[in-house]
């Protein structure tokens, strides 16, 4: 998740055998996306409050830091720049089979985690489940170290196994619904347990991001090259052409899920620190909006857009603008 890939048509000159484009299907195709970057904005957000309650999740989070905020742009560019380059001088075709193997284990790995408070719901208490544990050490005697120590059941094999039918799924035929299973499921464990330290650190993050998308689409071919080149589902998809062609469409629109996960774990952070949820519907509404100009923009001027240049400004001057009238900055930044 290291880039934000931006919502963009992705048509390709030269490619005869995709439909134009129908005012329904267009319709159909954003309202999708938006649905789609919501859904693990806000089941993502009310996760990273259970998962800071629990001692045993709160040990999987990730606090970003000031420094860590202030070096993403950085590290983002370098990453993106790099994987540019690599699709340049490489094979496409053996740059995204390595990629696909990669993202196939993750992938498992993060659908597994995403479905497992759901199915758990519906597994009867006959089933004869069973603790297990992984366990590698080093070393013999005092000097042994633990390397891994992995508790699990019988449960967790059941949701894995089918996150990995899904897995093969993708593998197998690349799919876009598969390839959206995948990418809901980063989107939402990234929301989950990638947690800021405080709102300072938030507005440094996604102010950095701003001008890093803005850079990136507008002053260089980079970002969309990538985007198109990269057959991983570090994007969601939805065909503009699926009342004509059903499943099989392949005019896809795109959003990446650097664009939903980098302002949904600033909106998670603030519902962590309202209490009374204001400032948790206010950004999430700011989401909503900031995502609609940037589909109207894009569906405008037919340009690829840097989805950051319009949801930032909405994300942090939205709530900020509320915790002025509520005379409650101070608290925020605190």
């Amino acid at each position: 998740m290291a880039d934000a890939t931006n919502a963009t048509d992705n048509v390709e000159p030269g490619v005869t055998d995709k439909l134009p484009a129908t005012a329904e299907g267009i319709a159909l195709a954003y309202g999708s996306l938006v649905v789609m970057a919501l859904l693990p904005i806000f089941f993502g957000s009310f996760r990273s409050v259970k998962s800071l309650k629990c001692k045993a999740s709160a040990d999987m989070t990730e606090t970003i830091t000031r420094r860590d905020a202030a070096r993403f742009p950085f590290i983002a560019s370098a990453t993106l720049f790099g994987l540019y380059i690599f699709f340049k001088i490489f094979s496409q075709e053996y740059i995204n089979l390595l990629l696909s193997v990669y993202f196939f284990v993750l992938g498992i790995l993060a659908l597994s985690h995403t479905i497992s408070p759901v199915l758990l719901r519906f597994i009867p208490l006959s089933f004869p489940n069973a603790p297990y544990q992984l366990l590698f050490t080093q070393g013999n005697g005092e000097s042994r170290e633990e390397l891994l120590n992995y508790e699990f059941d019988r449960k967790d094999l059941l949701c894995l196994g089918i996150s990995s039918t899904a897995g093969v799924w993708y593998l197998l035929t690349k799919h876009w619904i598969a390839n959206n299973l995948f990418g809901l499921a980063f989107a939402l464990n990234g929301v989950e347990l990638l947690h800021l330290n405080n709102v300072c650190t938030g507005c440094i993050l996604l102010g950095g991001l701003f001008f890093y998308d803005i850079f990136w689409v507008f002053g260089t071919n980079v970002m969309v090259t990538v985007a198109k080149s990269f057959e991983a589902p570090i994007k969601l998809v939805f065909p503009q052409d699926l009342l004509e062609k059903g499943l099989e469409a392949n005019n896809f629109a795109m959003l990446g899920l650097g664009d939903i996960v980098i302002p949904g774990i600033f909106i998670a952070l603030l519902l962590r620190f309202d209490n009374r949820r204001t400032y948790f519907c206010t950004s999430f509404l700011a989401y909503v909006l900031g995502l609609g100009v940037t589909i109207f923009i894009m569906h405008t001027f037919r340009h690829a857009q840097p989805a950051l240049l319009y949801l930032v400004p909405a994300c942090i001057g939205l709530p900020l603008l509320v915790a002025l009238v509520r005379g409650e900055i101070g608290d925020m930044f605190r």
